[in-house]
């Protein structure tokens, strides 16, 4: 595999999971309606384990000589994560969000793949992790839509 694209992928994922806990934090801090309360804690239990796992994950890259992205245009280029630009309802949040929760998995299900096929696999196993906790992410955001 090419390390150049094996490399770009990585920054990718880490500015997608950056740009969906600031999502996360966006939707926390303007929620309302009906179901504040839950949601606003809701929104608050994702963005903390994200965010929690960030640096995590940008020493991930420098441990393999790839210098993390860092600056808010290098997100905005490099992420799969959309802005939200809008208060959306609260509805909206949940289903922009699940969406963007699924995209996260199937990213770190790709990360996993490639991590495997270039022999990294402790890393792999850390994309591993990501994918089963982005999985939990959407079955609480896909519940509360029921």
């Amino acid at each position: 595999m090419e390390n150049n694209k094996y490399h770009l992928s990585i920054k990718s994922a880490f500015a997608s999971e950056y740009a969906f806990a600031l999502k996360a934090q966006n939707f926390h801090w303007n929620t309302e309606g009906a179901s504040f309360y839950q949601l606003h804690l809701l929104f608050e239990r994702i963005y903390d384990e994200v965010y929690g796992v960030v640096d995590q994950f940008a020493e991930e890259l420098r441990a393999l000589e790839i210098y993390a992205p860092a600056s808010y245009s290098r997100f905005s280029m490099l992420s799969a994560i959309d802005d939200e630009n809008q208060v959306p309802d609260e509805r909206a949040m949940v289903e922009e969000l699940l969406a963007d929760s699924e995209k996260m998995a199937g990213i770190f299900k790709l990360m996993y793949d490639m991590a495997e096929e270039a022999g990294d696999h402790g890393l792999s196993n850390f994309f591993a992790d990501r994918q089963d906790q982005h999985k939990k992410h959407s079955w609480m955001l896909r519940s509360t839509l029921k």
